[in-house]
């Protein structure tokens, strides 16, 4: 299975330095850029920045991590994908999730009171008919669209990947869609989340490829930053911060160990610290490099 590291940016990267980011990722081939929704923030906003890092790349593959897509209405994001695959084929990773990780965004996504998750299956639906069908109509209790045909259909089929970390997000996965970016599990956690979207997609006739399977990490040199603790701490209150932090490389090779264990090969990795990115990004290329195949 080919196991793969790419590089996350937080809510502190501002638009003025991604420029020089993307060129400098792109020099030392590394992988893959990972755009947060972050929107009250400095962050550039997902499918900007990827349009952005596509535009000034040759190689590098860009993502989302994640974009929420309730609230979006699925055919113009079906659009937006399809402009990016036909300009850069092969160097899309879209994945979505449920809702902001910021509480106080979520009125920016409307959906009916109570039917988030609801409008979220229909959501995947239209989007992955519209993806893959010259023209589609859909009939459903949150959408209805006629003839929907946003060209041009990309060659090769987008593989579309969620996040979450609750028992009814392992079965959207398993039922509707390729692969799970997750955060903030232990690798036990992740074990045990891997075998359930694999039971959900055996149950719904489909298979989700085993390599399919990845993580968000922060890694830091020193001390965490107050801000990563605190969406560490809000998210999972239960578990010791830095049992999901690595302080340093070598527990990230550690902390890798255990994922890879588990069945997960795909690893986007954030600077949870204060070095600068540049020599963040040196830092992980010859830590991680090796490991790649």
């Amino acid at each position: 299975m080919k196991i793969r590291f790419g590089i996350g940016l937080g809510a502190d990267t501002a638009p003025a330095q991604l420029a020089g980011i993307v060129d400098h990722l792109e020099a030392r081939s590394v992988d893959s850029l990972w755009f947060s929704e972050l929107v009250y923030s400095e962050a550039v906003e997902p499918f900007v920045g990827m349009t952005f890092a596509l535009a000034r790349t040759s190689a590098l593959k860009v993502g989302t991590s994640v974009a929420v897509l309730p609230g979006r209405h699925p055919v113009l994001v079906a659009k937006q994908l399809a402009s990016l695959a036909a300009l850069a084929p092969g160097r899309v990773l879209p994945v979505f999730g449920l809702r902001p990780a910021l509480a106080g965004e979520r009125e920016l996504f409307p959906v009916p009171d109570g039917a988030r998750a609801a409008v979220f299956d229909e959501a995947l639906q239209v989007l992955r008919a519209v993806l893959d069908g010259d023209a589609v109509s859909f009939d459903g209790e949150y959408y209805t669209v006629t003839d929907a045909a946003v060209g041009p259909r990309p060659l090769k089929p987008l593989d579309i990947w969620l996040g979450g970390s609750a028992p009814a997000a392992f079965r959207r996965i398993g039922r509707l869609a390729d692969g799970w970016l997750a955060s903030f599990v232990t690798p036990d956690e992740a074990r045990q989340a891997r075998e359930a979207i694999q039971r959900a997609a055996t149950e719904a006739g489909r298979e989700v490829e085993p390599d399919h399977f990845g993580i968000n990490l922060a890694v830091v040199d020193g001390e965490p930053s107050a801000r990563l603790l605190a969406a560490v701490r809000q998210r999972r209150p239960d578990v010791d911060p830095m049992e999901l932090i690595a302080a340093d490389w070598s527990q990230l090779h550690r902390q890798l160990d255990a994922y890879l264990e588990a069945g997960l090969t795909k690893f986007v990795l954030r600077s949870g610290g204060s070095t600068p990115m540049e020599r963040f990004v040196d830092r992980f290329v010859e830590e991680l490099a090796p490991r790649q195949n």
